[in-house]
């Protein structure tokens, strides 16, 4: 397995500062996280989806992504994939966004899947995820850049079944699944195995990262949940990754783990350090 990062965890540190960051921590990759920058937030204190340093404007030019390319080249690191905050039947978002990935390099873009909150029926999200998907499939092979969902709480893939219904039958060479343990403590749960042995062709990536349960601290009255799920370190947390990585190596998968640690349990730079130690012990 090749060990990347996906920057959406360390906005304090600018694009070169992230590049020199894990190069130094031994990594082989980077997944950079691609979004529109507001220039209203840039006083503001460094955030994982505010004022994050570590991201690549979506309007970049071609002038700045190469340089970027340069400074990853340099320092020995690829591209692997590219974290886009797109909108589901926003095609042309994932066109500049796939642009984007081939002059960086980058043989994949995270694209996008309709959200679940009860207002309308998983039926008609379905369909409108599976015509928008099939529209990325044909700009995949245009660009020769895969489309990847991830596997998410509050949408309508959050489990490695799930994810599969919704890439069915398309061409997993253009469309793939980001495999997501973490997010699974949120909402859909399965044997680690089997959901990658049900994913199959379509695996593409894994992310790692992990959360708990705890106690609702704002709960105000009866209707509030008493529970909630919130990030926690990556050798602490609910999703056992010394069973997932042998599950990946089961099923031969030697491919992209990239780490997303929210937790916010150490500065970035040890987490930097001690993440990619403790996963590569359980290898």
């Amino acid at each position: 397995m090749k060990f990347a990062v996906f920057t959406v965890m360390m906005p304090e540190y600018t694009v070169e500062n992230t590049v020199s960051a894990l190069s130094r921590h031994g990594y082989d990759g980077v997944e950079w996280r691609v979004a529109p920058i507001d220039p209203g937030k840039l006083q503001e204190k460094p955030s994982f989806w505010g004022n994050n340093h570590s991201t690549i404007h979506v309007d970049s030019s071609e002038q700045e992504l190469l340089a970027v390319k340069r400074l990853m080249e340099d320092a020995g690191l690829a591209c692997v994939n590219l974290g886009c905050y797109l909108k589901v039947g926003d095609l042309a978002a994932v066109e500049r966004d796939m642009r984007t990935a081939k002059l960086l390099g980058a043989p994949s873009i995270r694209v996008a899947v309709p959200g679940y909150n009860r207002t309308r029926t998983y039926g008609d999200l379905f369909k409108e995820g599976r015509a928008y998907l099939e529209g990325v499939q044909e700009l995949a092979g245009q660009y020769g850049v895969q489309g990847l969902i991830e596997m998410h709480m509050n949408f309508i893939a959050p489990s490695a079944g799930l994810a599969r219904r919704l890439v069915e039958g398309l061409d997993p060479a253009r469309i793939g699944v980001i495999y997501d343990p973490g997010n699974m403590v949120y909402e859909g749960y399965e044997q680690y195995r089997m959901g990658l042995e049900l994913l199959d062709e379509y695996l593409a990536h894994v992310h790692i990262k992990n959360a708990w349960p705890e106690r609702n601290p704002d709960r105000k009255t009866e209707n509030d949940p008493l529970w909630r799920t919130v990030s926690a370190p990556i050798h602490e947390g609910c999703a056992n990754w010394r069973q997932v990585i042998g599950d990946l190596k089961s099923v031969g998968y030697d491919g992209w783990v990239s780490f997303e640690d929210f937790s916010q349990s150490a500065p970035s730079e040890q987490l930097l350090a001690d993440n990619i130690a403790y996963i590569k012990s359980l290898l």
